[in-house]
């Protein structure tokens, strides 16, 4: 792994964010998916272009998008290399037109995403890791700024939560937390949160794919965070149907964030 590489991947995130943007606050016909989850030109538009940019960068290594097809999606359970992307993630806040909206880009190697890219282009800010690299932060012309997780204060902790999809879970959580401090944002930025110190704890009893989560996992690990299942495992990837199960994004490795998601009212 080296910078050539994740400053190639940045390059073409930050392209696929120019391709969403001429459809940001106008009229964009909207078509439901299977799963009711919106779909717009700008995803199709972020996709396309991903999918046929990224094996120039690393010939033969599989792309596999969410906009991609079923069959796809299966193949991911037998590889041990592929790109992993969501070319639109928060398709909802792009069409609250609230900027939260991003381009998740991984590199999963062996279960693992050893390089991330997560780029929101409405607001000109691009988080990005990859393996032995560290994490980074780069906002409009500004130099990229390292990015560092915080140590947590037990007695007030700041916990993100997302604006359309926060579950009984959170809820609970935050009944046995004293005083916290509530954040909510849309996408995957949610995670950069975390890695760069501005919140302690993420919990995401909703169900997600593997696409939204990737990316930024990589940079929440880089910055010396976890994502882990809520038994304390890492999440991995390329898992049947790359459905996630609820997670748990932490950025102090020292504490014990379980003890806020074991007791009454707090179920998997």
């Amino acid at each position: 792994m080296n910078s050539d590489l994740i400053e190639a991947v940045r390059g073409l995130a930050i392209e696929a964010g120019r391709r969403i943007m001429p459809f940001y606050r106008g009229q964009i016909a909207v078509s439901l998916k299977q799963d009711s989850s919106p779909l717009t030109a700008a995803d199709l538009a972020a996709h396309h272009f991903l999918v046929e940019s990224l094996p120039a960068i690393l010939p033969g290594v599989p792309v596999i998008s969410e906009e991609s097809s079923p069959e796809n999606h299966l193949s991911a359970v037998h590889l041990d290399r592929f790109w992993l992307v969501d070319p639109l993630d928060g398709t909802k806040e792009f069409l609250k037109a609230t900027g939260e909206f991003t381009v998740n880009i991984a590199l999963v190697e062996n279960g693992r995403p050893v390089l991330g890219v997560v780029h929101a282009p409405a607001l000109d800010v691009t988080y990005y890791a990859f393996a032995e690299g560290g994490a980074w932060r780069k906002s409009g012309n500004e130099a990229p700024a390292p990015l560092a997780t915080r140590r947590a204060d037990i007695t007030r902790l700041a916990v993100v939560a997302s604006k359309d999809h926060a579950g009984p879970m959170v809820k609970a959580m935050l009944e046995r937390l004293s005083d916290p401090a509530l954040r909510s944002m849309g996408s995957s930025l949610k995670f950069c949160l975390v890695a760069e110190g501005s919140a302690d704890l993420y919990l995401r009893d909703v169900p997600t794919m593997e696409w939204d989560t990737a990316a930024a996992q990589c940079v929440v690990e880089s910055a010396g965070g976890s994502v882990s299942t809520l038994d304390g495992n890492t999440l991995r990837y390329g898992k049947a149907g790359l459905k996630n199960p609820s997670l748990m994004t932490s950025g102090d490795p020292g504490l014990d964030w379980r003890q806020f998601t074991c007791g009454p009212g707090i179920r998997e």
